[in-house]
């Protein structure tokens, strides 16, 4: 399978699971859709607990140390926060869903009416981008798929995305079929990076980037959950300070 195939696969799945949700959803009562929200900020919270617990990795405290993993996750999650909300990620990723809704929702209603429309776009968008794009498999299966390794992983994760977005759209709409941008995006990137590297980053890089995307499903987990709007978008960043706090406390170690 060449390079970005399974990538163009995920994103049918999610259009097509997204496109029965719409159906699907406008059959459901309200309180059927938030329970299905509910329901998926729930299992959204075990996976994120999977993805967390990749600190306890014996080749990541083997390379830096017992004591340094936690601090690890905590320094990526604080420097990629505090650069993530400098440029305003999560207030971008917003507007680019308001800006889709505009051209590709065009409600008819006025006032109240096109504002809920709008807010619910844009949370279906914001929502389901983060969830289809900052788990374990996004960045090791798009990495692998770049450096010829297969596309397996993209491929049971397209799976997992599709039955993830008929129960987001039932609840969110066509801002779910929107994050298809996003996910093109990161993944299209992602394989690209992989072409570039050669070779696969070592287990204790990917340790650290897993169990701090872990903690960023949290956050998902919790807006889901209507328990706190955490910026999750904001903390981004995070994945890319990770495997650079590894490195630096590789070197201290020794």
């Amino acid at each position: 399978m060449l390079p970005g195939v399974a990538s163009l696969v995920n994103v049918t799945t999610v259009l097509a699971g997204a496109t029965v949700g719409v159906l699907l959803g406008n059959r459901l009562p309200v309180r059927t859709r938030d329970l299905v929200t509910d329901a998926l900020g729930l299992v959204t919270l075990l996976i994120a607990a999977t993805s967390a617990m990749a600190v306890l990795s014996p080749d990541l405290s083997d390379r830096v140390g017992d004591s340094a993993p936690m601090l690890i996750v905590l320094g990526s999650l604080l420097v990629g926060g505090i650069t993530g909300s400098l440029l305003r990620l999560e207030s971008r990723v917003e507007q680019l869903g308001g800006w889709l809704q505009a051209r590709l929702a065009a409600p008819r209603g006025a006032g109240t009416v096109e504002s809920v429309a709008r807010a619910r776009f844009v949370e279906g968008f914001v929502v389901s981008s983060l969830v289809f794009c900052t788990g374990p498999l996004t960045i090791l299966g798009s990495l692998n798929d770049g450096l010829g390794n297969g596309g397996d992983q993209i491929l049971l994760k397209s799976v997992l995305d599709g039955f993830a977005a008929i129960a987001f759209a039932a609840s969110f709409g066509w801002g779910v079929a929107a994050s298809v941008v996003t996910i093109a995006a990161i993944q299209g990137g992602l394989t690209l990076v992989g072409l570039a590297l050669g070779d696969v980053l070592p287990d204790a890089h990917l340790a650290a980037i897993t169990a701090t995307g872990g903690l960023l499903l949290v956050g998902v987990a919790l807006r889901l959950l209507r328990i706190r709007e955490i910026p999750v978008a904001d903390l981004l960043p995070a994945l890319l300070v990770a495997p650079v706090l590894v490195a630096v406390a590789a070197a201290v170690h020794g």
